[in-house]
């Protein structure tokens, strides 16, 4: 069963905090802390001023993901913050595609022209997920002025909303990170 996916809450702050960071640091071995990560500690500050949002895909109550789309300027838009718990990657929940396809569609509507990411080399399961969504490799020198870069990420990604008949991620690589 799919999750329900719905905009961030304040009273999603540690349930959030706990996910992510857990992902980040336990899954990959990534040394940060969420006070290394400003957006993290101040979701709605970050990420819900202008067309941005953030989501959280719910199990009953637990959060088993989260993505987030800053909006960035001149038609543009980052992807972050895209964490699925491992129990709820894949079939059957399918988290990560149904927050990816909750982000994409809002950005249809809020008439964002391009949608782009930053994410590590090591998540080589982001890279299948974003690829099959129909995201397309950008090289760090193409890259907007204004897309504000994350220290670790090395591999960039973007994509028009605005585009019809991208793939819909459905394989185990659901629930990418960025």
């Amino acid at each position: 069963m799919t999750p329900d996916i719905r905009p961030y809450l304040p009273c999603d702050h540690d349930a959030v905090v706990a996910l992510v960071v857990g992902i980040q640091r336990d899954e990959f071995g990534i040394p940060i802390t969420a006070e290394e990560q400003p957006d993290l500690l101040d979701i709605p500050r970050h990420y819900q001023q202008g067309r941005g949002n953030f989501w959280v895909a719910r199990d009953t109550e637990e959060i088993v993901g989260t993505i987030g789309l800053l909006d960035i300027g001149q038609g543009d838009a980052a992807l972050r913050k895209m964490f699925v718990a491992p129990s709820h990657r894949g079939a059957p929940h399918r988290a990560g595609s149904a927050l990816l396809a909750t982000c994409l569609d809002w950005s249809r509507r809020h008439h964002f022209t391009r949608v782009i990411l930053g994410t590590t080399e090591q998540f080589q399961a982001a890279h299948r997920f974003y690829e099959k969504a129909g995201f397309r490799p950008i090289l760090p020198g193409d890259l907007p002025a204004h897309f504000p870069r994350m220290r670790l990420d090395t591999r960039f990604y973007w994509i028009s909303p605005q585009e019809e008949g991208r793939a819909a991620p459905t394989d185990q690589a659901d629930g990418a990170t960025s």
